[in-house]
């Protein structure tokens, strides 16, 4: 009998459980908006409470603070965003967003940026209920490294409707307003004051003066002046906003008004804040006021600010340096900033440095645009200078000027790339450092060595030196510049060269001991010794690859990567391909594998995970978190060791089906919060060992409703007769019976994306897969393994022989298959229906069609030349177009337009920052003059891919209409069938279907 209860209970589950799959219904494009993942999180320095908001892709999200062990605490604000918990524990910090519809109606309505919703701010006294609200806040700030207090700056307050509406005075509504309600007043005042003298003219002259009277007493009392703040009076009188200080402890306030800048110090010492100055009145100066948080009194150290900003505090808070203009007028064609340096104990912030400094060389000046920077311990003040520019000749006129670029062949930069560095540029400095207890001035870069990092957080007595010059042209074809690194005294400015001409970027130790570097010609690490000017190669009896053995592309491989240093320099810890290393940075003792082959034993990556951004090195007895990835399987996990790792493998913590997201740790307790996924489920989990985790949000939830995706790993062998591995997405009611259309994605490798969470959302540029897979598709993303000098061919090699396994798998139709890439993987796409008409549609996104063309092209973003594309990067020819022209021709889709069989959906935009957007019409032209099936869409002033929301969903909704035509024979849209007329254009989209 019991036999026969368990068997009917099984039945009824799985009939319940087949039931229940039968309902669920296919993701559409509407469901993106309310789509909801989990965004900011956040931890207490203790990890008693932590917070994260759920938001949806469009739309009012909501925050949560909880308590990290007690179930019963957690308070859910609607709209709450930018979470900071204080130093102390005590505090939750939020904005609350003004609430989306009231924002989208305000667009509509086109209100003015002062008329927009605006945010407030929410303060929340951990463990308890209440929220404190402060409406119409524009940002708010806390010490860094300190709590118990907050500051807000206010927006612009409202218009005061209590008052009347402003008015604007002239003598006809004197007459009319004035003179006709008040005649009999004016006229007895006017008889009263000529007394028995009484004549037309005087009658009327006093009248005149009694009324100007009444008008001046109603100004003053009355009457609000509003043209627009042109009027005395009026809010644009003056840029400032009111700036609230509040103590958390009992939530008193002190209100400062017209504030323009406010900043904490780290520690929480003072609160610093300047004043606007008044718009109207040329000749007004802003403040700037320290505020004593212990005591609360103001100082103004600083009475002449013209122009201030760039402030910055030492790490203790008793030095402060700011940049400031205080001489020319607001419209002045030439400004000069200087240096303003105030310490504790001052009365006022004093001229360190200028123009006319001694150490500041002719035709330079202090820098507005860099932030002066103390160093660690407070003994030296870095900070910009600039060259002085040139006023601008105000008796030239505009359109009276020729309006070029010249490109000239020794250029270091091409011009576009100039254009696109030109406002960076503008705003370049040369670091300089101030001595404040020597009150010496020592500059540091110049145009010759140019950028400059700090050592030892400024403490070292010299700083890193590196420049490009004399290799930048070479850039333009090999993809990278050389480097010349320099060793500059921050005592006297002067220059040791540490090396020439470097492949590898320098990089000087935590306590300045040593610079490092990878070349990656050698293949190897290296160091240099500043006390003995001495180069070592301190890896070379490492016998392992230090390197990316996948590397293939036709250039040095990348190296593996380090894990840093551990402390004075002692040792330096690197990574092969599957384990670490320490190294002596002398090079006399051996490299040691501290992680004693595990890695590579199991196949297992091993990377550092740091859990404290402001650790610099590791000490005696610190633990070092690993994260795990193994390249079979795909699992992801964590492990951990103890310095000095001399002997044992790893502590293995956890390993399984998951990916996992950024981790943050709470500074003063073992206490984590990681996101973890696999393509059931993304959720934020809370955990105290990184062997169990407790999920704390739910967001899986929405799926439930929808047919949802699988993925699985597939290994096969290419046409080549090497192997490869892909990643094929299912329906989750995937019925082996039955046969579902394929769409073939790819890009390069991805298959490590085996435990990745997709969530729907409309497309930037690809087909997403959790909205294919939902209506009927499969999806299948296979690896591509390059061969220099066939990038084309090698996609075929992949992309077939993943057909032909395929063919082989239950459920799939290989008489209804689409293609579809974007970029690299548009290239691909264009390439493959040149050489196969096995697919009945292909989608290629921003595709390369000529290699002839391109080669010579711009990268708008960037303003690249793309030879170095493929001479050694992503495009994989590895020669010019000269030497191998054959090759060019070989890879180009273009050249064999007329073999493509296969309908073709291009999108390529007008102001495409990577490809060329006449390479997508290159392709179009093309088969539009073969009267091929083509469609190209062109997303107006949009980039490679698409970054408005609104035509992602447009693009979104037309790949699925093309695919659905071709691939499951539904009837086609308008606009592929007839396409959109520019006359209709922005009247009509044409989306809907069409017999």
């Amino acid at each position: 009998m019991r036999k026969k209860v368990i068997s009917l209970l099984v039945l009824t589950a799985t009939a319940s459980s087949t039931l229940w799959a039968q309902t669920k219904k296919p993701l559409d494009h509407t469901v993106y908006d309310g789509w909801k993942s989990v965004a900011e999180r956040a931890i207490t320095p203790n990890g008693k409470y932590l917070g994260y908001a759920v938001n949806p892709q469009e739309g009012d999200g909501e925050l949560v603070v909880e308590a990290y062990d007690n179930p019963k605490y957690r308070k859910q604000v609607a709209r709450g965003a930018n979470l900071q918990f204080t130093e102390d524990n005590q505090h939750a910090i939020f904005r609350i967003r003004a609430p989306f519809q009231d924002t989208r109606q305000a667009k509509i309505k086109k209100k003015r940026p002062d008329e927009m919703p605006k945010d407030s701010l929410g303060i929340l006294e951990l463990g308890k209920d209440s929220i404190v609200r402060v409406g119409r806040v524009k940002t708010f700030k806390m010490p860094e490294k300190a709590g118990g207090w907050v500051a807000y700056h206010l927006e612009k307050p409202l218009p005061d409707t209590a008052k009347k509406k402003a008015v604007v005075i002239d003598s006809a509504k004197l007459q009319r307003d004035l003179l006709v309600k008040l005649a009999d007043s004016i006229f007895r005042k006017a008889v009263d004051s000529v007394k028995g003298k009484a004549t037309k003219e005087l009658v009327e002259a006093a009248a005149e003066k009694a009324a100007k009277e009444l008008i001046k007493r109603a100004m003053k009392d009355e009457l609000v002046w509003d043209a627009e703040g042109d009027e005395p009076g009026g809010a644009s009188a003056s840029a400032g906003t009111e700036l609230v200080l509040r103590r958390l402890s009992d939530h008193k306030t002190w209100s400062f008004k017209n504030v323009q800048d406010y900043q904490f110090d780290k520690k929480g010492n003072y609160l610093l804040f300047e004043t606007a100055k008044n718009a109207k009145d040329s000749t007004s100066k802003g403040l700037l006021i320290l505020v004593d948080l212990k005591t609360t009194k103001t100082d103004t150290i600083f009475r002449k600010c013209q122009d201030c900003n760039q402030f910055a505090f030492d790490e203790n808070g008793t030095q402060l340096a700011f940049v400031a203009e205080t001489d020319s007028s607001e419209k002045a064609l030439q400004k000069f900033y200087r240096l303003w340096y105030w310490k504790f104990g001052a009365d006022s912030a004093q001229v360190v440095a200028g123009r006319e400094a001694v150490g500041v060389r002719a035709g330079y000046t202090v820098s507005e645009n860099r932030q002066p920077q103390f160093s660690k311990d407070g003994k030296k003040l870095f900070f910009g200078l600039a060259p002085i520019q040139p006023a601008k000749d105000t008796t030239l006129v505009d359109f009276e000027l020729a309006r070029l670029d010249i490109w000239h062949y020794q250029d270091d930069y091409l011009q576009p790339q100039q254009l696109v560095q030109l406002s960076q540029e503008l705003k370049r400095s040369y670091l300089a450092v101030y001595h404040p207890d020597q009150k010496k001035l020592v500059a540091l870069a110049d145009s010759l060595v140019e950028n400059v990092q700090l050592v030892q957080e400024g403490n070292a007595d010299w700083v890193l030196g590196t420049t490009t010059k004399g290799n930048r042209v070479e850039a333009q074809w090999t993809g990278r510049a050389k480097q010349s690194v320099f060793a500059v005294s921050t005592t006297d400015g002067s220059k040791k060269r540490i090396r020439e001409n470097s492949l590898g970027n320098a990089v000087a130790s935590p306590n300045g001991k040593f610079v490092w570097w990878y070349d990656p010609a050698l293949r190897n690490y290296f160091s240099y010794e500043l006390a003995t000017d001495s180069i070592r190669n301190i890896t070379k009896r490492i016998t392992l690859p230090l390197y990316d053995t996948e590397f293939d592309m036709p250039d040095f491989p990348s190296q593996a990567g380090i894990v840093g240093w551990t402390a004075d320099d002692a040792r330096f810890l690197v990574r092969d391909e599957f384990d670490i290393w320490s190294v002596d940075p002398l090079g006399k003792t051996a490299p040691v594998n501290i992680t004693q082959g595990w890695g590579r034993k199991n196949r297992t990556e091993m990377q550092y995970q740091p859990v404290d951004n402001e650790k610099r090195f590791l000490n005696l007895g610190d633990t070092i978190l690993l994260t795990l990835f193994n390249r079979q399987n795909k699992f992801a996990g964590y492990a951990r060791m103890i310095w000095p790792a001399t002997s044992g493998m790893p502590e293995l913590l956890s390993t399984g089906p998951y990916s996992y997201g950024s981790l943050i740790k709470a500074k003063q307790a073992e206490r984590y919060l990681v996101q973890r996924a696999n393509p059931a489920a993304s959720e934020l989990n809370r955990t105290e060992d990184l062997r169990r985790f407790t999920a704390i949000t739910d967001v899986a939830s929405q799926q439930k409703p929808y047919v949802w995706y699988t993925s699985e790993l597939i290994r096969w062998k290419m046409l080549d007769g090497k192997m490869s591995e892909g990643l094929l997405y299912k329906p989750d009611n995937f019925d082996p019976k039955k046969k579902y259309p394929v769409i073939f994605y790819y890009y390069e490798k991805n298959a490590d994306n085996l435990y990745r969470h997709i969530q729907p959302a409309p497309s930037a540029s690809t087909v997403n897969i959790a909205y294919f897979t939902s209506n009927g598709y499969l999806v299948f993303d296979p690896n591509i393994y390059y061969k220099d000098g066939e990038p084309g061919g090698s996609a075929y090699n992949a992309v077939m022989s993943a057909v032909n396994f395929l063919a082989r798998y239950p459920g799939v139709d290989t008489s209804r298959m689409g293609l579809q890439g974007q970029s690299w993987g548009g290239y691909q796409t264009a390439f493959l229906i040149t050489r196969t008409n096995k697919f009945k549609a292909a989608g290629a996104g921003a595709p390369v069609a000529n290699m002839t063309s391109a080669y010579g092209g711009i990268r708008w973003g960037t303003g690249l030349n793309r030879q170095f594309q493929y001479e050694k990067s992503q495009s994989r020819i590895g020669a010019t177009l000269w030497q191998r022209q054959d090759l060019y021709l070989k890879n180009s889709p273009l050249f064999y337009a007329d073999k493509i069989t296969t309908p073709l959906l291009i999108m390529h935009n007008d102001a495409d920052d990577a490809v060329p957007w006449y390479q997508g019409i290159e392709m179009f032209t093309a088969l539009r003059r073969l009267n091929k099936p083509v469609w190209m869409l062109q997303y107006n002033n949009e980039a490679h891919n698409l970054r408005e929301r609104k035509n992602r969903k447009d693009l979104s909704i037309r790949l699925s209409q093309f695919f659905d035509h071709y691939l499951k024979g539904d009837k086609p849209a308008r606009w592929m069938k007839e396409g959109l007329p520019a006359v209709d254009k922005g009247r009509r989209w044409a989306t809907e279907v069409v017999d």
